[in-house]
């Protein structure tokens, strides 16, 4: 199975709205409330894909039942550790084509609840085939916690993928995470300065990150497809059109499929052509953690994944 770890799990509300305009009032369309957080969109997006998955995190207090009652009515098995503060709500506003999103601040988490949440981590990392580490830490955990999972399942002799930014996805970087899934802006985050626009750029910031630890970089750019810097070669996968709808989970579509690949033990070409293929019908999807079949089978045949060579000018 699939290990998900969503330390700062959420209830998830999406609103929707014909357009969407600052400063005005809104009749609500439709509202959708499900289980949420990064590594639990990942979760359901590999359930979607009929991939054995295990979700585990923290969650407590009301929002937290809610949560884990979700996950039990989407039929996703679930090993959450229990802490004593009320878990976070984040809400989206879908127009169709774009969305805006609110995200609340996560719970305070003692040392304890953390010690325990380790404790249950080892054990289900030494039975997953890939692991992953999403989204942001709630407060009272170090910027290292993903570090710290990830020299679990480097023990273990398990691949990892890890999605975080700031702080969190430098510490993570010395401890050798098989994967790490930034965007633009978030290499920026990590490496200072702006956030790089050209493919060149890009594959330049990705190397920068493997240099200071990842095995592997796969930068993720919206409608513009991925760019990777891995251990087999530069590749560079574009989607073969445009897709409108609600790109939340477009980035944890792009991670749900690294993870099957590295599971599966994919090729890196393979992995990323599903990468884009699954994100792509992620935006086509009415809200995160759900994926559009019919998009996926139709543009996981078109995708292709092209070599790229990181220009000498930028080398260093």
């Amino acid at each position: 199975m699939i290990l998900t770890v969503t330390l700062n799990a959420a209830l998830d509300v999406t609103y929707r709205v014909d357009e969407l305009r600052p400063h005005a009032t809104h009749r609500v369309r439709e509202v959708s409330t499900r289980p949420g957080g990064k590594g639990v969109n990942v979760a359901a997006l590999l359930t979607a894909l009929d991939e054995p998955v295990v979700a585990t995190g923290l969650v407590g207090g009301p929002t937290g039942e809610q949560i884990r009652d979700g996950l039990a009515a989407a039929e996703i098995p679930e090993a959450f550790v229990p802490i004593a503060a009320d878990s976070r709500r984040t809400l989206v506003v879908a127009d169709g084509t774009d969305a805006t999103g609110f995200w609340e601040p996560g719970p305070p988490v003692t040392e304890a609840e953390w010690d325990a949440f380790v404790n249950r981590f080892r054990g289900l990392a030494r039975v997953a085939r890939a692991v992953v580490l999403s989204g942001s830490l709630p407060a009272g955990l170090p910027d290292d916690a993903y570090a710290q999972l990830v020299a679990i399942t480097a023990e273990a002799s398990v691949p990892s993928i890890v999605d975080a930014e700031g702080a969190v996805l430098a510490a993570a970087l010395p401890a050798g995470p098989t994967v790490v899934k930034p965007n633009a802006a978030e290499l920026a985050s990590v490496r200072g300065g702006a956030a790089p626009e050209t493919p060149a750029e890009v594959l330049a910031a990705a190397h920068a990150l493997r240099d200071a630890g990842a095995r592997a970089v796969v930068c993720s750019r919206g409608p513009d497809g991925l760019i990777a810097s891995t251990p087999d070669g530069a590749y560079r996968a574009v989607p073969p059109e445009t897709v409108a709808g609600n790109p939340t989970g477009a980035g944890d579509a792009v991670v749900a499929a690294l993870a099957r690949g590295l599971a599966n033990g994919e090729s890196w070409p393979t992995m990323l052509t599903a990468a884009v293929a699954l994100s792509a019908a992620a935006v086509a999807a009415p809200v995160a953690g759900a994926v559009d079949g019919s998009a996926y089978d139709r543009l996981r045949h078109t995708v292709e994944a092209e070599s790229m060579v990181l220009p000498e000018s930028l080398a260093d």
